[in-house]
């Protein structure tokens, strides 16, 4: 009997369906997709010394080697365990790195439980190539019209209410800045290029050729927005979301301080503990912006802002960081965009408040559809 194989690349990746990625987590952690639950065929030792038998031994002897590793109750609980994954994640289909023995395998001894699931051609490698081309198209398949705006003008919130935003900050898991981490740890440039490419993908599926971006560099954290569509952006046009400073300090309040505060405490079983992280978030987002700062600035900023998460601990009131929100903002953050916007005056169609700017790009869109 041959088991199904799909290479609908289209359908895979944007239905939502959860992938078995039967990978080692050694591959797994190095890159993986939206979707993907990682339950390995073979542990990284088990691979490892696989790899070393097929090196010096051959196929047929590695090939062997694997059924001995994997074999009585090691085998049933890895079967057990891809059951599981099928039955809690309505998993459709599954891979390994080529499409290979591991996913052939695998298929074959979930037929045998009795269930059966289609095994994607090509494996991960083919996904992966498939979304690359994506990205690689990107840039001559659609226009983008670029959201910006001073620090706190709620950029991402304005990208990702439009029907055609594509929010490069949330693909990436940071929000660009100093100050831009989560409490989760932030994508790998192969998850984050796999996410903003099933982006780019849906945006296409539902015929739109106009897509707003929020203005980035080339660096969101760790990863590097794909050199063509950063070089793109350069030149695209900008909407300018204008807001007050007040409004703004209380954005980056919501965004920096009680929203974070909200991470750390879904992540931390001890509100104590939670407070700790919290506190070493902020303390170290401030000093690596150290030199930038300047010594004396920084001095300032670290004491104030340490005489702010002390208050907040001790009287729960998180207010009191508005002091040292007000000194970033005015005397960092707005001087170094405003320069780097002057810069590119030229580019700037439409400046207004959220709501005319999101009026502004709804109708942009709208007559590029």
């Amino acid at each position: 009997m041959t088991l199904e194989q799909s290479q609908d690349f289209h359908h895979i990746l944007l239905e939502n369906h959860s992938l078995l990625d039967v990978r080692a987590p050694i591959e797994y952690a190095q890159g993986a997709f939206p979707n993907a639950n990682n339950a390995p065929l073979l542990n990284n030792e088990e691979r490892h010394q696989i790899g070393l038998c097929y090196k010096n031994l051959g196929q047929e002897q590695a090939i062997a080697l694997g059924h001995k590793l994997v074999s009585g109750e090691i085998k049933q609980q890895r079967i057990n365990h891809w059951i599981q994954q099928l039955k809690d994640h309505s998993t459709k289909y599954l891979y390994c790195y080529r499409g290979g023995l591991r996913s052939k395998i695998s298929q074959q001894w979930l037929h045998e439980a009795g269930f059966d699931i289609p095994r994607v051609k090509g494996g991960y490698k083919a996904l992966r190539n498939f979304l690359i081309q994506q990205l690689q198209q990107a840039d001559t398949y659609f226009s983008y019209t670029l959201v910006a705006g001073l620090t706190g003008c709620q950029k991402t919130t304005l990208v990702t209410d439009l029907e055609q935003g594509i929010d490069l900050e949330g693909a990436a898991n940071h929000r660009g800045s100093s100050f831009g981490a989560h409490a989760t740890p932030q994508s790998s440039q192969i998850a984050f290029e796999h996410q903003l490419a099933i982006d780019l993908l849906r945006a296409q599926q539902k015929h739109y050729r106009h897509v707003a971006l929020e203005d980035e560099g080339r660096f969101i954290g760790s990863v590097d927005i794909p050199k063509n569509i950063f070089n793109k952006m350069r030149s695209s046009p900008m909407v300018v979301i204008e807001r007050t400073l007040e409004d703004r300090i209380d954005q980056l309040l919501k965004e920096y301080v009680t929203d974070m505060l909200s991470e750390f405490n879904a992540i931390n079983a001890n509100q104590e503990n939670a407070f700790m992280q919290f506190s070493d978030y902020l303390l170290g987002s401030l000093q690596r912006i150290c030199k930038r700062l300047g010594q004396q600035r920084w001095q300032q900023l670290d004491t104030t802002m340490r005489t702010a998460l002390q208050t907040h601990h001790q009287r729960g009131d998180a207010s009191i960081h508005r002091d040292w929100l007000r000194v970033l903002v005015t005397e960092y953050y707005d001087p170094m965009y405003l320069s780097q916007l002057e810069q590119r005056k030229e580019s700037v169609v439409f400046r207004g408040d959220f709501a005319a700017c999101k009026q502004y790009i709804t109708e942009k869109n709208q007559a590029h559809t």
